[in-house]
């Protein structure tokens, strides 16, 4: 029995070490107080929009177009 349990608990421990829900930063997104799709182009993406490649550099939303 050891040499199933053993080898499907390390998959799923390696499976659970390395997923990710979400790749924002969540104290950006509790000092903005908005939705991590306002920077990114979908809430399980790193890739950012426009709104997000300001924010990058100026890390304020105040200057930023927000749509």
């Amino acid at each position: 029995m050891m040499k199933f349990v053993l080898p499907l608990a390390l998959l799923m421990g390696g499976a659970f070490l390395t997923s990710v829900t979400s790749y924002a930063k969540p104290e950006f997104t509790k000092k903005e107080k908005k939705p991590c799709v306002t920077c990114h182009v979908s809430a399980k993406s790193k890739e950012l929009n426009d709104t997000g490649k300001c924010y990058d550099k100026s890390k304020s939303l105040k200057d930023c177009p927000t749509s």
